[in-house]
């Protein structure tokens, strides 16, 4: 047996053996259990069941077909810890305060596991957390009984169970897991990963996911269950039989991945763009990019199957309560962007679906929601009572009968904190002649989507304003247009009304609290 796997066999089998008492009835109904799987950097639009008809998610699709399926899911903010943040906690980026990579929990956030290990649930986690410090025990301090862990980037491979484990595996190949194979043949894949597909990080997760959902299923309490995979994020590197997959296959590539697209950006996100300096968008390599990305999905598809497999052949899948979305979405170089930071819909709108058989109506739901609504749901679902600090509302009176009715949203808000409009770039910008870094002072931005509009506001006067009905890949800004006055005074008034409704006011409570208690 590898010795990595041995050092945690002793961990696994705590899982089963500790903890409280859990309440195994919630409203005449057994407790589900939770498996929360995520991917990373995922678009909406590359699932098959949300309307693409070239990528092969067929398992994706079946967990769609089971339970609700939402095609407006829309993030916190578009970049991962603060998106994950805002997961787990249920409220927004402003209000949590991770508003940026690689920053240190609120020590007093209580996170989506710590509510479920106080309810009796057990509590696991495999793959991509994401917390800072990136290593097991704030895993565990967080609220997990049990974690394996692999964030993904070189900065935190010194924690990574992934990485240790890999060079136990292929103690003779010295070589970064992210690496492109250098021996590509012209018209083959330039982004085919040095790596046997088993090897994979991908492969990794599906693996140790499996094996820790066969101990959790020996345990008479409920689970709740994360499993995080790090692709599809970029680099798009891709290990056979998927690097090959989409070969010949005719991904269209749509006509804002172009670098005529910038021109039209207001100066942050020009910023943005070409922090870089300009983006090379050789058609051949974005061709190659996408099949890719795609076979990065197809590949993570195959092993959520095999998971999905396992909890099915346990006979538990009736009472287990399965969620899957992605922290954001990924520009594919659209308006000539790479990654996300954006605001743009590839970037803040994500997959997202939950299945609970017998109680969750199988649908597809076309409304307005945001990715802090899952925790209050998953709230209700449990019987747990929800605290007064979270901000998201719960999805269950729109997916299954719980005896009251729903409240749409009639907007939905994202915000991020842009770093490269004030440290990256040039001090020129091409578009904007005299104005660069020193023209922008504050890097934070918000955004206001409703179903036909969507307005961003950056500070120093800039602004985007799009009609999402007429133009929906986003290129043409009405953002002051003498026409346009009152819907931008509306959206913008909305977007105040949230920040002042959802700032804290912990003071305030907790002044309150001591008085009640004397």
């Amino acid at each position: 047996m590898n010795l990595f796997l041995k050092r945690h066999i002793s961990a696994l089998m705590l899982i089963a053996a500790s903890g409280l008492q859990a309440q195994t009835q919630v409203g005449g109904k057994a407790r589900p259990n939770i498996l929360f799987i995520m991917t990373d950097q995922h678009r909406w639009d590359c699932i098959g069941a949300n309307g693409n008809k070239i990528i092969k998610t067929p398992n994706l699709d079946r967990l769609a077909s089971r339970g609700a399926n939402f095609t407006h899911a829309f993030v916190s903010s578009p970049v991962c810890v603060p998106s994950r943040i805002s997961f787990f906690t249920g409220r927004y980026a402003h209000s949590h305060k991770n508003r940026v990579n690689y920053t240190p929990l609120d020590r007093n956030e209580v996170l989506m596991q710590a509510r479920f290990k106080e309810a009796g649930y057990s509590t696991a986690a495999v793959g991509k957390l994401h917390y800072y410090p990136p290593n097991k025990e704030e895993a565990l301090r967080t609220g997990f009984d049990y974690a394996e862990l692999h964030d993904g980037s070189s900065i935190t491979d010194l924690w990574s169970d992934y990485v240790r484990w890999l060079h136990e595996a292929l103690p003779s190949r010295k070589m970064y897991y992210r690496a492109t194979a250098k021996d590509i043949e012209p018209g083959k894949n330039p982004f085919r990963s040095t790596l046997e597909v088993q090897y994979t990080d991908t492969a990794w997760t599906g693996e140790r996911s499996r094996a820790v959902l066969k101990e959790l299923l020996k345990d008479e309490r409920p689970f709740f269950y994360y499993v995080s995979f790090w692709k599809p994020h970029s680099p798009y590197e891709v290990a056979a039989p998927y690097d090959s997959m989409y070969d010949g296959v005719e991904i269209p590539i749509p006509e804002t991945v172009s670098i005529e697209t910038v021109k039209n950006l207001p100066l942050p996100v020009q910023k943005l763009a070409l922090r870089n300096g300009e983006p090379k968008l050789n058609r051949e390599r974005l061709e190659w990019a996408y099949r890719s990305y795609y076979g990065t999905i197809s590949h993570v598809d195959y092993e959520i199957g095999l998971l999905l497999n396992v909890l099915e052949s346990s006979g538990k899948t009736g009472n287990t309560l399965i969620v899957f979305s992605s922290d954001h979405g990924d520009q594919l170089f659209e308006h000539a962007i790479t990654d996300k930071n954006c605001f743009f819909d590839p970037s803040v709108r994500v997959p997202f679906m939950i299945s609970l058989p017998g109680r969750i109506k199988n649908a597809q739901h076309d409304q307005l929601i945001e990715t802090v609504d899952l925790l209050p749901t998953l709230l209700e679902f449990t019987g747990i009572p929800e605290p007064r600090e979270v901000q998201g509302r719960s999805l269950a009176p729109l997916i299954a009968d719980m005896g009251r009715n729903y409240e749409p949203h009639a907007e939905v808000f994202s915000e991020n904190i842009i770093p490269e409009v004030i440290t990256g770039g040039k001090t020129e910008m091409p578009f904007e002649k005299g104005q660069g870094v020193g023209g922008i002072r504050h890097p934070d931005a918000k955004m206001v989507r409703t179903e036909r509009w969507k307005y961003c506001y950056y500070p120093e006067g800039y602004a985007e304003l799009f009609d999402i009905k007429a133009d929906p890949l986003e290129t043409t800004n009405l953002a002051g247009k003498p026409d346009m006055r009152e819907v931008e005074f509306d959206l913008r008034t909305r977007l105040l009304n949230w920040l002042i409704n959802s700032q804290e006011t912990d003071q305030i409570q907790n002044r309150w609290m001591l008085r009640e208690k004397k």
